[in-house]
């Protein structure tokens, strides 16, 4: 394994920590005493390292976890509030603050690499954000989750976006109108998350699912990816001109012929991610 550290929040506390192994990158939000907020810092950490993973052929899939009790509490509050007293009562920075985010959740859905996030704590406004964004998620048995903004007069709009693309209208209404803390189960049956696994192993199951990914061929992984969500934006029939075009793409691809090869051969197939 090789470890990284990136954006340090302090001189001594980088705010994300990377170790890779088996070509999985293990991303680690590392600020346990600010609740892992998604400070300047934190954001730029995090697209700073998204854009690597993204050029970096070795890496075959992504788990984000976290130190501390929290996996990510949402937006530093005391960051956004010190800039009320701008001229502007903080507009522009409010702005540039959420693009900053949303650019960062788009990076996540474009990344060739799945990510898996891997959640002990609490995941709330846009922590349950980042959570949903991820295409996979793993869950202790004693996370929770919520979009809490009404409490303090902030109606959670930008994580409603990733939250209700993931969940049903009524679950994440109710989530969004009531602040309400929901439960891991809760979150598995709502399919907020994958799968909910006993306290203190999340990141293992993660990264076990990770490797189970890291083992198909990432062209195809790839590919799949990038049709999921392109063609559930589109109406049923231009979704189905999609993806009669990606699989013909992928039918032509090295892999396609290789797998199907050692389907028919009854072996192991052996994978060129071409």
């Amino acid at each position: 394994m090789t470890a990284r550290s990136s954006s340090p929040d302090s001189a001594t506390s980088p705010v994300l920590l990377r170790g890779d192994i088996d070509g999985i990158a293990l991303l680690s939000l590392n600020r346990p005493q600010a609740r892992n907020t998604l400070s300047e810092a934190t954001l730029a950490a995090l697209h700073d390292q998204f854009a690597s993973i993204a050029r970096d052929n070795q890496v075959r899939a992504v788990v984000i976890s976290h130190n501390g009790s929290a996996f990510c509490a949402g937006h530093d509050m005391k960051e956004m509030t010190a800039h009320r007293s701008d001229p502007d009562r903080g507009r522009n920075y409010f702005k540039a603050l959420m693009e900053r985010c949303s650019a960062l959740m788009l990076s996540i859905q474009k990344l060739p690499q799945p990510v898996i996030a891997a959640v002990e704590g609490v995941a709330t406004a846009a922590g349950c954000q980042l959570v949903a964004t991820c295409d996979l998620a793993v869950a202790s048995e004693t996370a929770r989750f919520s979009t809490p903004g009404v409490h303090i007069g902030l109606f959670c709009s930008t994580p409603m976006v990733a939250l209700s693309r993931n969940v049903s209208n009524k679950p994440a209404m109710e989530m969004l109108l009531t602040g309400d803390m929901i439960s891991a189960a809760d979150a598995h049956r709502i399919g907020l998350v994958n799968r909910v696994v006993t306290a203190g192993k999340a990141s293992e199951h993660a990264l076990e699912l990770a490797r189970q990914i890291a083992s198909k061929s990432m062209l195809t992984v790839k590919l799949g990816k990038q049709a999921f969500y392109r063609q559930r934006e589109l109406n049923l029939a231009d979704a189905y001109k999609l993806t009669i075009d990606v699989m013909v793409d992928n039918m032509l691809a090295r892999d396609a012929e290789e797998g199907l090869n050692a389907f028919i051969e009854k072996r192991d197939p052996i994978w060129e991610d071409r």
